[in-house]
Parts: C-alpha cells; structure tokens; sequence
C-alpha cells in the first residue's frame, strides 16, 4: 500500500503555506490581507517581497512537484492510485489543514504536479498558455484555463496516457472551482490589445 503513503504525503506537503509562513517570518505581514486574500506567491509579492515571493513561488511549485515525482519515476505507480496522488498536493494547498482548510487557488502546486509527471514537457504548456492569456485578458481565471486548455492539446497529441488525461480532468475541475468568481465574469481583452484593434469609421450620413 506504498500509494497510500504516497497520497498522504502530497496532501501534506501541499498543505504547507510557504506563502504565509515567509510573509510572516521576512515581512512581518500576513499576506491574506494583500489582493484577493489568498495565500498565494502573488500577494507575497503585493506585500513588496519580490525575493521572498519567487522562494514562496519555488517553494509552492516544489511541495508538489517532489512528492509526484518520487511516486511516478521512482516508485513507478502508476493507474489511478497515481491520479490521486497527483491531485492530492493541490487538494493540500486548496483545503490546507494549517489555514483552518482555507487555503489558496493552487495554481502553483497544479504547476509541480505537472513537472513531477513530465518534467518540462506538460509543465511548459501550462506556463507559456497561462502567461499568454495574462497577457490577453483581464480577468486570472479564464488566462488559467487557456493554459489547461492548450495543455489538453499536447497531452492529446504527444503524451495520451490515460493517467495524464484523468488528473488533468482532476485538476482543471479543481481550479474551475477556485477561480469561479473569475469564471462567472465575462473575460476582456487588455487595453493595449484593444487600442490597436482596427476602430470602425463611422458611416456617412
């Protein structure tokens, strides 16, 4: 029952709030005061710990991306015993026990999960869609599912490991659910994108 301890062991360390830790510990403020309250690298660095928010970031990414990767390569698990412990880091940080079971959008822990599975593969496809939707448009929610939606492109394609495809469907549920206030707003571009769409001359009376 390896997977068992496993499983446990991702929750755990996805449970830990780095974010909250360290912003208290180097910044002397809770960082849940900071944006939309959540205990995330992102309101590390709205509380102006640039520094300290990239080791909160590396941090959050790594709790997830240690306990998978030991599970998937080392001890080869593998069939849905490897879906739950691929989500059980972001269930930890989402409902993390130390926070009261009140904790961030993990955003971050999904990222680890993906770079203890693929390494670079998968993991690039999140970050490279995520960032592009950013920089589109205006609402955090919909960048992240443009990210799980490309990634589900290069899983179809290159890697259609049906482990892969079920913590994938795992994990964009789970993020939907974080990111809801966001996904019930309609989602609009960014003004620099919108100034240089072509404006439409007004017809002659």
């Amino acid at each position: 029952m390896t997977w068992v301890v496993f499983v446990l062991l991702a929750f755990f360390c996805g449970s830990l709030p780095f974010s909250v830790w360290l912003g208290k510990f180097f910044l002397r403020e809770d960082v849940r005061v900071y944006g939309d309250g959540n205990p995330g690298a992102a309101n590390v660095f709205r509380a102006g710990g640039k520094i300290v928010g990239v080791i909160a970031l590396m941090l959050d990414v790594a709790k997830a991306a240690a306990p998978v990767g030991l599970a998937y390569h080392n001890q080869g698990i593998r069939g849905f015993p490897m879906v739950l412990i691929a989500i059980a880091p972001v269930l930890g940080h989402v409902f993390s026990p130390f926070l009261g079971f009140r904790g961030g959008k993990g955003l971050a822990a999904a990222l680890g999960v993906w770079i203890g599975l693929t390494i670079w593969k998968a993991s690039l496809v999140v970050v490279a869609g995520t960032v592009l939707g950013i920089a589109l448009t205006n609402l955090s929610g919909w960048a992240v599912m443009l990210g799980m939606s490309g990634l589900l492109a290069a899983l179809l394609v290159w890697m259609p490991d049906p482990v892969l495809l079920m913590v994938w469907v795992a994990e964009t549920l789970l993020l939907a659910w974080t990111h809801r206030a966001d996904l019930r707003q309609k989602p609009h571009l960014r003004t620099w994108i919108v100034r240089r769409l072509p404006r439409k001359k007004p017809k002659d009376v």
